[in-house]
């Protein structure tokens, strides 16, 4: 742009206003249409990328027996392992096809897997079975539970819920503490690139966000919820958030 503006300045001492403004129109409406081409391509290829993501999600899906490889390579499942005791009682919150709450069933007292598909329901009974082990088709945001458990599982869960502060204050009815998984927009520059320039940008359409660091505090702390510790693994935040005021509820 400093190139252009140098030559409409000499245009302008050489040929005057009026020669210099035409010619000015037709340099800067090239500029302008190349920019938009450039978008155009642009949107094109994030297009494709996304689409591309979906498709290799799939058929790694599929080629695995039906269960996502990053079950194997993230390993998130060990990290509900290992803040879990055994005579906890576990309710997997939005337990999908079952997978977690199987393994989590391994280790606690008595696990129960709530979801709102009921096709994912009645896989996980197929599927997954143990005397501990129960699923049962509920939908979050509706569902309250009559018993009381020692910990609620999360796991990437969060941000398909609309009404996010509304479950997580209904949750402190349930239990005192919930270990929860949620994807980050600063996974990669891409995602957050995306987000900035208004392309669609998150990992599951059905996402209704994907968090930074300070979004996922934010939340926690404004529904009651007190983070005792977290991590980062993968572009995601693993998390302990402990109800306020524990004592004075149990």
């Amino acid at each position: 742009m400093k190139v252009l503006f140098n030559k409409i300045k000499k245009n302008l001492q050489e040929k005057g206003w009026k020669k210099t403004l035409k010619i000015a129109r037709v340099v800067l409406g090239t500029v302008l249409t190349s920019e938009k081409k450039k978008m155009r391509q642009l949107e094109k290829y994030i297009n494709q990328h996304n689409r591309t993501y979906e498709k290799i999600t799939g058929l790694a899906t599929s080629l695995n027996n039906g269960t996502h490889p990053k079950h194997e390579i993230v390993n998130y499942s060990q990290f509900f392992l290992d803040n879990i005791d055994e005579n906890d009682k576990i309710l997997d919150a939005g337990s999908g096809t079952g997978l977690v709450a199987y393994k989590i069933a391994e280790k606690a007292k008595y696990v129960l897997g709530v979801d709102f598909n009921k096709k994912s329901i009645e896989e996980a009974q197929k599927k997954y079975q143990r005397s501990n082990l129960k699923f049962i088709v509920a939908d979050l945001n509706e569902y309250r539970p009559e018993e009381k458990f020692d910990k609620i599982i999360l796991s990437n869960v969060l941000e398909h819920i609309c009404d996010r502060k509304r479950l997580l204050e209904a949750l402190k009815n349930v239990a005192p503490i919930i270990l929860l998984r949620v994807p980050l927009i600063t996974r990669d520059w891409l995602a957050a690139y995306k987000k900035a320039k208004g392309f669609e940008y998150k990992l599951d359409p059905t996402h209704e966000l994907e968090y930074t660091e300070a979004e996922i505090k934010k939340e926690i702390e404004a529904t009651g919820w007190v983070i005792k510790s977290f991590q980062v693994n993968w572009g995601e935040w693993w998390g302990i958030i402990k109800r306020q005021y524990v004592d004075s509820q149990d």
